[in-house]
């Protein structure tokens, strides 16, 4: 394949790249700010759907229940896992002044993403109902979340070429255009998902399906801009779809970082049904005060997401340019800014945990639960947004495996301490306490890894 590589400026000629020569603070806030707010749409679109699958009852509530860790399970790994490895790639290349490569990895991810979305599509049509039973779906319940999930899932292609697009360009450094985009794609879906499913208006009601259905139409809508985005020569790169010639070199580049990454949320997945699965046998209060605290941490993901992959593409370029040092500086930062968030909020529902337990319930009981569980969870969300933003930082760097090993050892410390302590009738404090354990060996873990792994030589003067 032939390559045009852009060497670096000479002194006193053109300006380098802001990503890799402004103040990193101002410049890492000036990415994620854009991201933070659609992130922010993205938390309103899940309370909107919950809302509307709430008022068609009981049976399609628990059917929700079912799918969602499942659409959970497919949007980190399309947006954060493999998207990370995708800006990952682009942005070292770009670094690198390797403009050329970095269209055929766009070309690359066209062709992983859409491999994906298929696979997603193909595994839920087939073994969705097992897959559910095997969860506790049953009867009306399980009925309720195959009519979600056939139609959600028969949208996956369209929601990874959503979401793959959007890494592209986010490994340019254009936060912008996707973040308005997914900006767009969240109030499309609130609208449409309304509609449909409850049968507003003229429009007849279609349930579940409806729900599900306005989340296809949006993210169809989404990936259809922002592939004409880069296809129109708008974007830094431009993506080509004519001619790709398949090139395993750059699938491995790209894969390297994706795949491995694409554990991580499936760990993750495991870590919340494990311990839901421990606290159940505690009672239906603590599980519901469990589930209050769990919530919140769902939200708190959106806010590291926005800060871990601003820095993607400022840690990618700066090692494709060669400045290791400058990236290992953008990681820290960014570890920083997202542990200082998180700790202030963790502290604030700890001191106060009825400011947060106390929007969903009156009842005393649940709310004594969910108390318990932020005051011993609470402490360690700062080091839970440490970990999470650095394995964001590491697929810049092309050096993922350390923080998936971090994620390892935190669904290590779950799962044993966890049957451990409810073989010896362990309170529930104690099992709300291992969860932020968990988190603490999950931050200080990944943080190890970073300082210890080399992300490769330094430039020369």
């Amino acid at each position: 394949m032939t390559t045009t590589t852009i060497a670096p400026p000479p002194a006193g000629g053109a300006a380098p790249h802001p990503l890799l020569a402004g103040a990193i603070l101002p410049t890492l806030l000036r990415l994620a700010l854009p991201t933070s707010i659609a992130m922010v749409a993205t938390a309103l679109v899940a309370i909107a759907e919950t809302a509307y699958v709430g008022l068609l009852g009981k049976l399609p509530l628990a059917g929700l229940a079912l799918v969602f860790p499942m659409v959970m399970l497919q949007q980190t790994m399309s947006a954060g896992a493999m998207g990370g490895g995708i800006s990952s790639a682009v942005s070292r290349a770009l670094g690198a002044g390797n403009v050329d490569r970095a269209a055929a990895i766009a070309q690359h991810a066209f062709l992983i993403g859409s491999s994906a979305g298929i696979f997603f599509f193909v595994v839920f049509q087939l073994a969705g109902s097992p897959i559910y039973s095997l969860l506790g779906g049953r009867d009306g319940v399980l009925a309720e979340a195959l009519a979600y999930s056939n139609v959600v899932f028969f949208g996956a292609p369209a929601i990874w070429l959503a979401n793959t697009f959007a890494s592209i360009l986010r490994g340019t450094g254009n936060m912008v255009v996707p973040s308005v985009a997914l900006l767009a794609v969240a109030g499309a879906q609130i609208v449409l998902g309304g509609t449909l499913g409850l049968g507003l208006g003229p429009v007849p009601r279609l349930g579940m399906a409806g729900v599900a259905l306005g989340q296809v139409i949006a993210f169809s809508a989404g990936a259809f801009y922002l592939y004409w985005h880069l296809a129109s020569g708008r974007a830094r790169i431009t993506l080509r779809l004519s001619s790709i010639s398949v090139s395993w070199d750059i699938l491995r580049d790209i894969l390297k970082v994706g795949a491995v990454a694409c554990i991580s949320p499936v760990q993750t997945i495991l870590s919340i049904l494990i311990i839901t699965r421990l606290v159940s046998a505690l009672g239906t209060d603590a599980l519901a005060g469990y589930g209050i605290g769990a919530r919140l941490e769902f939200l708190l993901i959106p806010i590291t997401f926005a800060i871990g992959v601003a820095s993607v593409p400022m840690v990618g370029m700066a090692v494709g340019a060669g400045d290791v040092a400058r990236a290992r500086r953008v990681a820290w930062m960014a570890g920083a800014v997202a542990t200082a968030g998180l700790t202030l909020i963790g502290l604030i529902v700890a001191l106060y945990p009825l400011l947060w337990a106390g929007l969903f319930t009156s009842d005393p009981a649940i709310l004594a639960s969910a108390s318990t569980y932020l005051r011993w969870a609470g402490p360690f969300y700062g080091l839970f947004g440490l970990g999470l933003c650095l394995y964001f930082a590491s697929q810049g760097s092309g050096k993922i495996l350390g923080p998936v090993l971090a994620g390892t050892a935190r669904l290590l410390v779950v799962l044993i301490g966890g049957i451990w302590l409810v073989s010896a009738n362990a309170p529930a404090w104690q099992l709300f306490a291992l969860v932020g354990v968990a988190m603490a060996v999950y931050g200080a873990a990944t943080a190890f890894s970073v300082w210890i792994v080399d992300w490769g030589p330094q430039r020369r003067a």
